[in-house]
């Protein structure tokens, strides 16, 4: 495990010379977003796999109110025979309740088409082999953008007997590719904007300063005229040419690269032994050393059998094995010049991930870790 974090780490620190990316990747165009819509529908056609009408009564309400809406009177149709006054409920496992959900993707116009996500609502067991029936998908402004109808596609699966049952994936689960049909589109454009607004994915002033630095550069050989100013160490804002059109404008901006900054920080999930360290995490000079207690406990018990002729009892008596053994460990100063520095002496000590996450949180309460240290 050392060893492997030790090349991770030496990789990074080599190739932190060429870690310029481009602005598209670490900024978002203010005002050009996804936009989540969802719906509830039913999909139909399952082999008994559907929801236990019983159990799930939407689902029935649902079902009824779809087959009357086609000029089918299933409340009257189903009355019992034996009491016409108390209609007889559904019976049919054939039928689940879904959400269905999907995200929007910016300057999608009408007639075009996206993929779904369909999750059952019920007690159904999978939505294998089943059809959604076209479903209306609404924005939370409650108007309708788009329309989901189509075989839903499963990946997992769960077949069982009554001893044993064997699953993979969530069979409750599917997606429709192209399943909906945009039917609105949402309002506003790049043609509409006065100013284009960029914003940072992970706010940061140097990162902010080195865009802004990059764009003026370049539109200054390109317009002949500074064009970003920040307004904030999240957004920069863009007064577009007027000799070039929006899209063409934000693809030669979105390819000029810059070295984003990041903060020093730790990242610990003790869940499961991960450690994440910053490039510019520093520590002050410690002394270190850390030791593992192992402590077995084993149980011998013993039969004393009584002497013959005795009237005595069989019994069990416990006996009852401690054995502590403390493994010798070294002492390592610690002094953080650099990342490459910092994981070759965690490793001289020869420690566990577990050891590795108590050793930086007891560095961070004596005031020697110059990071924040964020345990999830």
């Amino acid at each position: 495990m050392t060893r492997v974090l030790l090349a991770l780490v030496l990789l990074f620190c080599a190739a932190s010379a060429q870690a310029a990316v481009r602005i598209k990747d670490i900024a978002d165009i203010k005002g050009l977003r996804e936009n989540q819509i969802v719906g509830y529908g039913l999909v139909i056609g399952l082999n008994g796999t559907g929801d236990t009408l019983r159990n799930a009564p939407f689902t029935e309400q649902s079902l009824q109110s779809m087959l009357e809406n086609m000029g089918i009177n299933v409340r009257n149709e189903t009355t019992s025979t034996t009491n016409p006054a108390r209609p007889t409920t559904l019976r049919t496992r054939n039928v689940a309740a879904v959400m269905v959900t999907a995200d929007l993707p910016p300057s999608i116009g009408p007639g075009e088409r996206m993929d779904v996500t369909v999750s059952s609502m019920g007690d159904a067991t999978s939505l294998l082999g089943g059809t959604l029936v076209m479903t209306s998908l609404r924005a939370a402004d409650g108007a309708v953008y788009a329309v989901a109808q189509g075989a839903v596609t499963v990946a997992g699966y769960s077949v069982g007997g009554q001893a044993q049952n064997v699953s993979q994936g969530t069979p409750t689960a599917g997606r429709i590719p192209n399943g909906a049909l945009v039917e609105r589109e949402v309002q506003g454009s790049l043609h509409e904007m006065e100013f284009l607004v960029l914003e940072l994915k992970n706010p940061d002033f140097v990162t902010a300063t080195r865009i802004l630095d990059a764009i003026n550069r370049y539109a200054g050989g390109r317009y002949r005229s500074q064009i970003a100013f920040e307004r904030d160490y999240r957004t920069i804002v863009l007064s577009k040419p007027r000799n070039v059109g929006p899209v063409r404008f934000l693809a030669e901006v979105g390819e000029l690269t810059v070295e984003p900054d990041t903060p020093a920080r730790v990242v610990i999930n003790e869940r499961t032994g991960t450690v994440v360290i910053g490039r510019d995490v520093r520590i002050s000079t410690v002394a270190v050393t850390h030791g593992n207690l192992t402590v077995r406990v084993t149980e011998l018990p013993v039969v004393s059998q009584p002497a013959p002729f005795s009237r005595g009892q069989t019994v069990v008596v416990p006996q009852t094995v401690v054995e502590a053994n403390e493994a010798g460990s070294q002492v390592a100063i610690l002094s953080g010049v650099d990342l490459q520095r910092l994981v070759r002496g965690l490793n001289q000590i020869g420690l566990k991930p577990s050891g590795i996450i108590a050793i930086l949180q007891a560095i961070k309460t004596a005031g020697a870790l110059q990071a924040d240290v964020i345990v999830q």
